[in-house]
């Protein structure tokens, strides 16, 4: 491959979130790699997103993330990824996963989350294989992940799009639990940093979440972004 193409999820509410996700995932890539952000407005204006406003949706990127393979022209392989991680290994790792066999490969939580809310008081929901589709490895050539037209990702449910109902379960691979550590609910590697911090109860671009686990690297890579940029979160 030419470029490892990772797309990411892009709110406007956390811009500094995907900045850090961005600066992080690149720093630690010995491959090249492509990071494009879904940024929603663009989508509804290129006319490939038409879904009404869903109240539940806990970000402008909930179901948009499902417009990858059609985005990366329904060939390769690409990575998409929620906002709200910090990486800390080598996205080059992930290419031992890439099984023709498989459509899509994620980290398989069995997650129920504690907590009630969310982020800025977003409700919390639990639902079957919650989590799995925060970090997915796309292989968007697949005759699975080709379903993901854009007509049906603005068609169907957000269960049968989060739940990877696209795709036989047997054409659903799994990745090392490090790619997607769901903050709060693994405990911390006694050495070592996970591949992949998922900060998906709140991160410390919140102030009311700047105690959670790794907070300190994320906010020194965001302290570095904005040195680095000249801007301020």
């Amino acid at each position: 491959m030419d470029k490892l193409r990772v797309y990411i999820g892009w709110d406007s509410r956390e811009d500094i979130a995907y900045q850090v996700a961005k600066q992080s995932l690149e720093k630690h890539a010995s491959i090249p790699v492509e990071v494009v952000p879904i940024k929603l407005d663009d989508l509804v204006e290129q006319g490939l997103y038409t879904r009404e406003i869903d109240p539940l949706a806990s970000t402008e990127f909930t179901y948009s993330r499902f417009l990858v393979p059609h985005l990366a022209g329904y060939d390769g392989w690409a990575i998409f990824v929620d906002c709200d991680f910090l990486f800390f290994g080598d996205v080059a790792e992930l290419q031992e996963y890439m099984d023709p066999k498989y459509a899509v490969l994620c980290v398989q939580h069995d997650y129920k989350p504690k907590e009630t809310t969310k982020m800025d008081g977003v409700p919390q929901s639990a639902y079957p294989r919650k989590n799995w589709s925060s970090f997915m490895l796309m292989n968007c050539g697949h005759p699975s992940t080709k379903q993901l037209t854009p007509e049906l990702v603005n068609r169907e449910s957000g269960a049968y799009l989060h739940r990877m109902q696209w795709a036989q379960d047997d054409e659903i691979g799994a990745l090392p639990t490090g790619w997607n550590w769901l903050e709060g609910w693994y405990d911390k590697p006694a050495q070592g940093y996970p591949q992949a911090v998922h900060h998906t109860r709140g991160g410390p671009w919140f102030k009311e979440w700047q105690d959670v686990d790794y907070a300190a690297e994320w906010l020194a890579e965001a302290a570095e972004y904005e040195a680095k940029t000249g801007t301020k979160a």
